[in-house]
C-alpha cells in the first residue's frame, strides 16, 4: 500500500470498464421514446423468467442505434400492445358488409359463378333448340308441298332400293317443237339401283326402247308412259329389269329451270358446237355456266346430237350430277333463305310416288350422288342395234337380248365393277 493514498470505500462499486476517452465529436442526441409510448425498463433491470430453464444469456452492450429496433409506432419490435388497426391503417377501401371475401362484389363469387353458367346453358338451349327446330320444320313444310301420284306396282320386292326416275317434257311452254305425240310423254328414264352390297348403279333406259308393255304388246318404253302414266311404265320398267321399283319421281323438265335458277347456274360441258332448231340449244364446243333456259335446251336436244338418245341421256345425267354438285349442305346451313328456294324451286319440279318422303328424296338425291362419283356405275343396258324395225312401231332401240338379263341381275346384285357400262353398239 502506498502511504497518503486514500484508501477506497469498500461500499463503493468499481467500474468495471476503463472510462472512455473524451471525443473531440459532438454527442449524438439521445433518442427518447415518443409521447404516451411505454417506458421500457433495460434488460438488466427486467425480472428474470420463471422457467426452469437457464437463464438467456444478455449483453450489457446496446444496439448501435436504438431507434432503428423501435417500429414506426414507438414500440420496441414485438413489444407492440395488441390492438385492432384503425381506420386509417387498412389498405384497400373497406369491404362491404355482404361481401365477406373482401371482393369488392355485392354476391358471394360461388353465386356469381352460378350465375354465369347459368346464363351460358340457357344460350346454349337456346341455339341447339333453333338448330334442331329449322331442319325438322323445314322436312315438314317441305314434305307438305309434295306431289304425290300412284305409281307402284305392289309387286314383291327385290334385292337393294330401286328408284325409277323420269323426265317428263311439256311442249306447252313452247321450249320444244310440238311434234303431234298425244298424251304425256317422258323423254327421260333413269332406273337407280342401290344394292345390299356393291356400287350404286344409274342405268339410262332409251325412251325408243322396245319392249313388251302389259296390256298392249310390243311398243317404244315411252309409249307406256303416254298410254298408262306412271303405274303403266312402273310395271313395264319391272318387266324389262326384274327389279321391283320401290319409288318413283317425275322430273318435270320445264322445272329443271327453276331449279338450276335456284343453284345460280351451273357448268356443262359439251364438245361440239350446236345450233339445234328443235331444242333452241345454240352451243360453242367447251364447257360453259349456263342458267335455266340453256340449261333446259341442252338436256333436251337430240337431234344435233350423232349419238341421239343416248347422247343426250349422257347430258341429262350431267346436268343433274352439276345441280347435285352445287347443293353444298354445310354452305346452305349457313344460309337458309337458299334451303327454301333451293326446296320450293325442287318440289315443284318433283312429283313422286305415294309413300315417299323427304327423307327419302335425300336418299335418292345420295344415291344418285354416289352414282356419279368414282365407286359407282352409269351408263346403258346392253345395245344391239340403235335402228331396230321391227315393224308398226318405227326406228327404236333394240337391246341385247342374250347380254341384258345377266346385266339386270349383277346390277341388282352389286356384281359389276365401277365405271361406265353399254353405249353406243361395239362400244
Amino acid at each position: 500500500m502506498v502511504v497518503g493514498q486514500q484508501q477506497p470505500d469498500a461500499t463503493r462499486v468499481l467500474p468495471t470498464t476503463p472510462p472512455r476517452a473524451p471525443s473531440s465529436r459532438p454527442a449524438a442526441p439521445r433518442a427518447t421514446p415518443p409521447r404516451g409510448a411505454a417506458s421500457v425498463p433495460p434488460a438488466a433491470a427486467r425480472p428474470a423468467s420463471r422457467s426452469t430453464s437457464a437463464p438467456r444469456p444478455t449483453s450489457t452492450a446496446r444496439p448501435a442505434s436504438a431507434a432503428a429496433a423501435r417500429t414506426t409506432s414507438g414500440h420496441p419490435t414485438g413489444h407492440a400492445p395488441s390492438r385492432p388497426a384503425g381506420p386509417a391503417q387498412r389498405s384497400g377501401p373497406p369491404s362491404r358488409p355482404s361481401d365477406p371475401a373482401g371482393t369488392g362484389g355485392g354476391e358471394p363469387p360461388r353465386k356469381r359463378r352460378r350465375g354465369r353458367k347459368a346464363i351460358v346453358v340457357s344460350i346454349v338451349a337456346i341455339v341447339l333448340i333453333a338448330l334442331l327446330a329449322w331442319p325438322i320444320g323445314l322436312v315438314m313444310w317441305a314434305n307438305g308441298k309434295i306431289q304425290h301420284t300412284e305409281a307402284l306396282s305392289g309387286s314383291p320386292g327385290t334385292d337393294g332400293t330401286t328408284y325409277l326416275l323420269t323426265g317428263s317434257d311439256s311442249r306447252a311452254d313452247g321450249g320444244v317443237k310440238d311434234d303431234g305425240t298425244v298424251g304425256a310423254r317422258t323423254d327421260t328414264i333413269l332406273l337407280l339401283h342401290v344394292p345390299d352390297s356393291g356400287p350404286t348403279a344409274l342405268i339410262s333406259l332409251p325412251r325408243d326402247t322396245y319392249v313388251d308393255i302389259p296390256g298392249h304388246g310390243p311398243a317404244k318404253l315411252n309409249a307406256a308412259f303416254a298410254w298408262g302414266g306412271a303405274p303403266l311404265l312402273v310395271e313395264t320398267v319391272e318387266g324389262l329389269s326384274g327389279l321391283t321399283v320401290d319409288h318413283y319421281a317425275e322430273i318435270g323438265m320445264a322445272g329443271v329451270k327453276n331449279v338450276v335458277d335456284a343453284v345460280d347456274g351451273v357448268r356443262l360441258c359439251y364438245d361440239k358446237t350446236v345450233d339445234d332448231k328443235d331444242s333452241h340449244l345454240k352451243w360453242k364446243a367447251g364447257c360453259h355456266v349456263v342458267h335455266g333456259k340453256k340449261a333446259l335446251a341442252f338436256s333436251r336436244m337430240r337431234k344435233s346430237d350423232p349419238e341421239g338418245d343416248i347422247g343426250r341421256a349422257q347430258r341429262q345425267r350431267q346436268l343433274v350430277s352439276a345441280i347435285m354438285a352445287k347443293v353444298d349442305p354445310k354452305s346452305l346451313v349457313l344460309h337458309p333463305s337458299q334451303q327454301v328456294g333451293l326446296i320450293d324451286a325442287a318440289t315443284g319440279a318433283l312429283t313422286v310416288d305415294e309413300d315417299m318422303g323427304m327423307i327419302d328424296m335425300g336418299k335418292m338425291a345420295l344415291a344418285f350422288k354416289a352414282a356419279n362419283g368414282d365407286g359407282g356405275i352409269t351408263g346403258t343396258p346392253p345395245i344391239k342395234s340403235l335402228d331396230y324395225r321391227p315393224g308398226g312401231v318405227g326406228s327404236t332401240v333394240q337391246l341385247d337380248p342374250k347380254k341384258t338379263p345377266a346385266f339386270f341381275e349383277k346390277i341388282r346384285d352389286g356384281k359389276l365393277d365401277p365405271g361406265k357400262v353399254g353405249g353406243m353398239p361395239g362400244s
